[in-house]
């Protein structure tokens, strides 16, 4: 087959050729991306695309190449923050503490942040200017999986670990930690590492605090399928292309979450 086919723009005069769209979002040349859709490799909006003919448009259609999301909207900037203590997480605090506009002003592009983290608590934070994005990834209802290092206060013992993951009873419900590991002990105090999905204020600091162990330092290590890595403490940086797939594809999997009244966004 010629994969090379002449443009036939009467058959479908409208949007622009995935290959075009595809080269342009950075994910291949167009020979390359035009080979992969004869490997039925790319679907649009669920289904899988074999004819190189196929115009699509970019500000609606929804393009995963192998089952990993693409962003075909080029003005869209994602960003990885490890946010140091003492930071409020919003772009303007009205009592003047330190917010995040000293890590945002560097982009062109006005950006905000998914979800929060309460100032005393470090660690990742994304900034973006996708608001659909960052709608559906804060949204408690969606349920994204956050991974916690969180030193406390005395000796933490297995019996803990097992009714943290067990569940315990907090003043607004029930709460369970879908994993929960001890880290290490020392001069006692604990290192315990927590993997949570729920969005509930200050969920991990009141879990310890419920088990007889209170938060004295605490860090999100993880944000779903992001990493925070190496990166310092108060520094940012844009996600990879692999790390912005994984996230476009978590939240495209169920995009559809409905406003729940009352919910509010985490704020660990």
């Amino acid at each position: 087959m010629n994969i090379h086919e002449s443009d036939d723009s009467a058959a479908q005069p409208e949007g622009v050729r995935l290959q075009k769209v595809l080269a342009a979002a950075g994910v291949a040349s167009r020979r390359v991306v035009e080979q992969y859709i004869v490997e039925g490799r790319i679907r649009v909006n669920g289904e899988t695309v074999t004819e190189l003919g196929r115009r699509i448009d970019p500000e609606t259609d929804l393009v995963d190449v192998d089952g990993t999301a693409v962003q075909l909207d080029v003005s869209k900037r994602y960003v990885m923050l490890n946010k140091p203590t003492g930071v409020v997480s919003s772009m303007r605090d009205e009592s003047g503490r330190p917010d995040l506009r000293r890590f945002t002003d560097e982009y062109d592009e006005r950006l905000y942040n998914v979800g929060r983290l309460d100032a005393e608590t470090s660690g990742l934070l994304v900034l973006t200017n996708d608001g659909e994005l960052a709608h559906v990834l804060a949204h408690p209802s969606f349920g994204v999986t956050k991974v916690y290092i969180a030193k406390v206060e005395g000796t933490v013992t297995a019996q803990t670990i097992a009714k943290l993951t067990k569940g315990i009873e907090l003043e607004d419900g029930p709460i369970a930690a879908d994993k929960a590991r001890l880290l290490d002990t020392s001069r006692g105090t604990s290192l315990v590492e927590l993997t949570l999905h729920s969005g509930r204020n200050r969920i991990v600091r009141r879990m310890m605090a419920a088990v007889g162990h209170p938060v004295t330092e605490l860090v999100r290590r993880q944000f779903g399928p992001l990493h925070l890595g190496t990166l310092p403490a108060g520094r940012s940086r844009e996600l990879s292309k692999i790390e912005l797939g994984a996230l476009l594809t978590l939240a495209r999997r169920d995009s559809g979450v409905a406003e729940a009244p009352g919910e509010q966004q985490e704020n660990e």
